[in-house]
């Protein structure tokens, strides 16, 4: 009772009190020729570091890309600060919250609504919603409405035109862009972000600056959904000056047909690229000529049958190819500009099933990153943590009371487990200098009173939400956080009846977990002899298994199911192992077959027992431990036992108790979320630049379905040995 009390109080303490700050305010910059990291800082009054922090594609010392869309924090002598305030987490009524909620829609806390100082118009486009509009201009969708009074009364369409307020202090006319360098883009059918960027020259964190109205929940574009980026440069002579330039030396006897065939310009190019030419009348060896260095022409990016890794500096040819687990001829064959010479920047092809020391996310081949080297202290996430704690239901004033009631209700446990873990994440985090912004409510199990909180809480700035564990509050949650771009982690859910495409689901399927369990079988496998036991419900497992491992013999149950002992004493194998799947969901199946399975074990004879599904029925009390272990018995798990590690020593100094499965689950949701958030701030990015990670007890891989949420895609592989229960590696 004594963690769970102490889990108690510092939740109520957490609800009590919430801190608040306004938020740093951004422009963005579209990088003009010649323009250096220095003087852009210069220009805005900022340091160069300050640039570097919110826009990691830009590297020090390195040129930065014309038409790259930089984000601007702005500088502190233009941004009026809120000093950070107070108030109980039921109410709004405090000064202190009530004068950051003025600021927030830019009124004066005196004096009301400010006045613009001008106006600007935007004709909408496609897509387009208020809050991708108001953010991408600095102001909030009131100010949007105050001045268009016919989105009080109609829908958002395309090619509206908007009144766009300006304040003082908060000119957007940066964020505008010169509509000669940019066009309207059609999404064609297959597209992905990140092909569209790759064809554009841009990064992904450009093309969400140049539409914010794209969605941060999701990496899905629709065919014909239009889209605003940089015109691409042509091959006219003007445009090519403001590409980059190689040098080339004359030769002896150089003509112009010649250096048409070997760089594709004509004379008139040339000598209008280099008026030398003309001046000294002609070619003349040693004359050393600009030749502009052209762009790949990459089309349709192929993400069926091919991987893109894009080289990074410093990395060499050997380097690569150890990385990418191929050779340089074998890279060279499928990409033929290698010939040219090893250079950072350039994207390289791979096939599909090449593997290596990497991750792929969406046909990206992406390096292995460590988080804990990877935060930015600049980022500062914000988490609400919504979890049926049920405290209208506890007496805390009777420990007999509450006890009884913690035990009788799972909801209260899993909460106060996840919880529990949740505050030692926050701890460690805040050990590597990342300060976090937490909310929590208690949803009392209740969907009205879910849907009531959230509706009072103000979204647009949350960077995750915690939460809830029942369905029909998820679902709640879910919808109304997705209108923000807010990502949902449920904690113990798998998936959903609807599509949600903003939730993170962190419990791996029943899908993938069969998949795994095969795979691995498929990989370890040489010529042992598998036998197949399912009863009626998990007919369809056999049928996949089947399919899997042709070949494979089938024992069915009896009518009072257990197996016929001389039917299977026939169908295993002395000359090689025999590999038992057992599929079912009943405690006295698993016992029998395990009993009889372990019986039949000789010098001669070797059987292991394995399954796809190691549900509540292998944990029964009547399965024997000692049989399952003499088996060896395989499974695959969601999660593994963690034993005396860090997280468990610092568990039982702050609460004098062991860690159960769900504060292990808690302690590695919430770490992953903060960390991947302290990276990018944004869970979605990061989570598609990451891959796959591993804490105490849980790894994460999440995977977004085109139709519905993020699906967690790693798990383990577990089996008995000599009675103790440890990870299989792949």
């Amino acid at each position: 009772m004594k963690i769970y009390r102490k889990v108690i109080f510092t939740t109520l303490f957490l609800m009590l009190v919430s801190f608040s700050a306004l938020a740093q305010k951004f422009t963005t910059h579209s990088v003009k020729k010649g323009e250096t990291l220095e003087s852009i800082a210069k220009q805005y009054g900022i340091t160069e570091q300050s640039i570097l922090n919110y826009n990691k594609e830009v590297k020090k010392g390195k040129a930065i890309k014309a038409n790259t869309i930089l984000v601007i924090p702005a500088s502190k002598a233009n941004v009026a600060v809120v000093e950070k305030s107070t108030d109980t987490i039921e109410g709004d009524n405090g000064a202190g919250v009530k004068a950051l909620l003025l600021a927030l829609e830019g009124k004066d806390v005196k004096q009301g609504p400010k006045e613009p100082i001008g106006y600007s118009s935007h004709r909408t486009r496609r897509k387009e919603t208020l809050f991708g509009i108001a953010k991408r201009y600095n102001i909030t969708e009131d100010q949007l409405k105050r001045y268009n009074k016919e989105l009080y009364s109609v829908q958002l369409k395309k090619g509206m035109i908007l009144k766009i307020p300006r304040y003082k202090n908060n000119d957007v006319s940066e964020s505008k862009y010169n509509e000669e360098d940019y066009e309207v883009y059609t999404v064609q059918p297959k597209e992905t972000r990140w092909s569209i960027a790759h064809k554009y020259g841009i990064t992904i964190d450009s093309l969400l600056v140049l539409n914010p109205n794209l969605s941060k929940i999701t990496d899905y574009l629709s065919s014909g959904q239009e889209l605003l980026l940089p015109r691409i440069l042509g091959s006219s002579i003007k445009e090519q000056e403001t590409q980059l330039y190689n040098s080339y030396t004359v030769p002896p006897k150089q003509t112009f047909y010649s250096l048409e065939k070997k760089f594709g310009l004509t004379a008139d190019e040339l000598m209008a690229l280099n008026p030398e030419i003309k001046e000294r009348g002609g070619l003349k060896e040693g004359m050393v000529l600009r030749i502009p260095v052209k762009k790949t022409q990459t089309g349709e990016v192929n993400i069926v049958n091919y991987n893109f890794y894009e080289v990074k500096p410093k990395q060499t040819a050997f380097s690569l190819t150890r990385k990418l687990g191929v050779t340089y001829e074998e890279l060279l064959e499928l990409n033929p500009e290698l010939k040219e010479g090893l250079k950072a920047g350039m994207v390289l092809k791979l096939p599909k099933d090449q593997t290596g020391d990497f991750d792929v996310k969406n046909a990206l081949i992406l390096d292995k990153i460590n988080l804990v080297d990877s935060i930015n202290s600049m980022n500062k996430p914000k988490l609400l943590f919504l979890l049926p704690f049920r405290l209208d239901r506890l007496n805390l004033s009777d420990d007999v009371s509450a006890k009884n009631a913690i035990e009788n209700r799972k909801d209260v446990r899993y909460s106060l487990g996840l919880y529990s873990g949740a505050m030692i994440a926050l701890d460690s985090i805040a050990k590597l200098g990342i300060s976090v912004d937490v909310k929590t409510y208690d949803t009392q199990l209740n969907r009205n009173r879910t849907k009531s909180l959230m509706q009072g809480e103000n979204l647009m700035n949350l960077s995750a939400i915690f939460g809830p564990l029942e369905p029909q509050s998820l679902k709640e949650v879910a919808l109304q956080a997705a209108e923000y771009g807010v990502p949902v982690v449920a904690p113990l859910t798998e998936k959903s009846d609807l599509s949600l495409s903003n939730v993170f689901f962190a419990m791996p399927t029943e899908n993938v977990l069969q998949e795994h369990m095969m795979s691995y079988v498929e990989g370890i496998r040489t010529e042992e002899n598998i036998i197949i036991i399912a009863d009626q419900k998990n007919k369809p497992i056999e049928s996949t298994l089947l399919m899997r491992f042709p070949g494979a013999k089938i024992v069915t149950l009896k009518e009072d199911r257990t197996v016929d002992i001389e039917k299977i004493s026939q169908l295993l194998s002395a000359e090689v192992e025999n590999w038992v799947f057992l599929e079912t969901d009943q405690a006295n199946v698993v016992y029998h077959v395990g009993s009889l399975l372990n019986s039949l074990i000789t010098e001669e004879v070797g059987i292991r027992l394995m399954t796809t599904d190691k549900n509540k029925a292998f944990d029964s009390e009547v399965v024997s431990y000692s049989h399952l272990s003499n088996l060896r018995f395989a499974y695959p798990s969601a999660s593994r036992e963690i034993g005396n590690n860090a997280f468990a020593k610092m568990y039982r100094k702050k609460f004098g108790a062991d860690p159960d499965a769900y504060a292990v689950r808690g302690f590695d949701i919430t770490l992953d979320l903060l960390l991947k958030l302290a990276y990018k701030n944004d869970l979605v990015k990061a989570s598609k630049l990451i891959g796959e990670t591993e804490y105490s007890g849980n790894k994460f891989n999440f995977t977004k379905d085109r139709t519905s949420g993020y699906f967690n895609m790693a798990s383990y592989i577990l089996g008995f040995e000599n009675m103790r229960v440890t990870e299989l590696k792949d």
